[in-house]
Order: C-alpha cells, then sequence, then structure tokens
C-alpha cells in the first residue's frame, strides 16, 4: 500500500496568527530602490520585493510523506492559496520572514525531469509559525524546535497565473552566461549564485526580464 500523499492546506496552530518579524505581528512596510529591488533597512539586511521560490512537482516520498507540490496542486486548492512550509534553511527562511503581502514570487520546479518555472504567484499571508515543525509524522519535524521558541516560519501564497510557456533552467542558465559575459540583469541572479536556496530574491530588472521570456522563442 503506498503512503499516504501529504495534504498542502493550511493548519491553525497556537501563533499562526503572528507574524514573526516585529512585535505585536506589525511592520511598517519601506518602499523598494526603484533600481535595485532592495529596501536598506536600519541594522538588518536589505529587502527584496520578488522571489523565486521553489517546490517539487514529481512524487519523492520522505518519511512516508509525498513531498510532490507543483503548480497545478496550488491551483487545484481552494481559493488557489496555500501555506509555502517545510522550508529548513535559516537563509531561505529569512527571506520569507521578509516577504510582504501583495508581493509575486515566481513558482519553480526543482528536482525534477525538467526544472524551470512554471507560473506567477503572489504572497497573500505574511510569516508565520510553521506547523510542520511540530508533527512527528511530517516530513520536516524538527525535535529541537518547540511552540514557545519556534525556528521555522511559513507565508501563505495564492496561484496568480501559469507562464505563457515554461521557462527551463537550461535556458535561464544561457542567459545567465551571456550576461555574465557582456553585462544584463541576470549575471548575479540568485538561482546561479545561490542555487541551493529554497527561497531566492530577485530584483525587479530581474523578475522583468524573466518575465519577458515568456514572450519570446527559446534560445
Amino acid at each position: 500500500m503506498p503512503p499516504k500523499k501529504k495534504p498542502r492546506v493550511r493548519k491553525a496552530s497556537a501563533n499562526s496568527g503572528k507574524h514573526l518579524n516585529s512585535p505585536g505581528g506589525k511592520r511598517k512596510a519601506a518602499a523598494p530602490d526603484a533600481k535595485t529591488g532592495k529596501v536598506s533597512e536600519s541594522a538588518g539586511s536589505p529587502v527584496f520585493a520578488h522571489w523565486l521560490m521553489k517546490s517539487e512537482p514529481e512524487s519523492r516520498f520522505e518519511n512516508g510523506v509525498d513531498l510532490k507540490f507543483g503548480i497545478e496542486d496550488l491551483k487545484a486548492l481552494p481559493d488557489q492559496t496555500s501555506c509555502w512550509d517545510g522550508v529548513r534553511n535559516y537563509q531561505a527562511r529569512n527571506f520569507m520572514r521578509q516577504m510582504k503581502v501583495g508581493q509575486q514570487a515566481f513558482f519553480y520546479h526543482s528536482n525534477c525531469k525538467e526544472p524551470g518555472i512554471a507560473g506567477v504567484m503572489t504572497i497573500v499571508k505574511e510569516a508565520y509559525v510553521d506547523h510542520t515543525q511540530f508533527d512527528k509524522n511530517d516530513a520536516h519535524y524538527d525535535a529541537s524546535s518547540t511552540p514557545d521558541n519556534p525556528k521555522w516560519s511559513m507565508v501563505d501564497v495564492q496561484f496568480q497565473r501559469m507562464m505563457k510557456r515554461f521557462v527551463p533552467l537550461w535556458e535561464l542558465k544561457e542567459h545567465h552566461l551571456q550576461h555574465r559575459a557582456n553585462g544584463g540583469p541576470l549575471k548575479e541572479a540568485a538561482l546561479f549564485t545561490r542555487a541551493r536556496l529554497s527561497i531566492q530574491p530577485l530584483t525587479p530588472e530581474e523578475f522583468d526580464f524573466i518575465l519577458s521570456l515568456e514572450d519570446k522563442e527559446p534560445l
């Protein structure tokens, strides 16, 4: 009998209504720089306004849980909305804690036959406690994390649209190599400079360039 598939719907928790970024769950939004897309915060790292978020569209079982979650799975959910749980890298978590409602992110299919950008989604709830860290039956359980001192966060995302065409990793890499040699928006893209991160920031130039590829023929 095959393992049960992991449900990808938001679960309520005691802290689910709290943002982890500031006391009382409130943040004052700062406007990003028009060129870099970054917000310089006092005594903190730059904050970005566009994102790339990786998930696996093909079945892979871990501890009896199917980690599959592609853009079609998000699209099929009620309100086309889901929590983005299971992030267990501190830098990726910190990026997620910077996200603000209304910001856009690319849904990137990873660890599959053809990785690449499948669609666009919107952040609809800012960072709050990831309930899966406390669930012993979940593949992302973390015994060192406690409800009083949780380590991990998640956000809620909502499907916006599919890309007009799937933009594969190999094509993005070709542009990255060209831009590194001759200048261009993808020369320092995190997809290639911090490739292992499942949550990656994008500048407006990077985001707009990638979005423009859907209207062009592949290289």
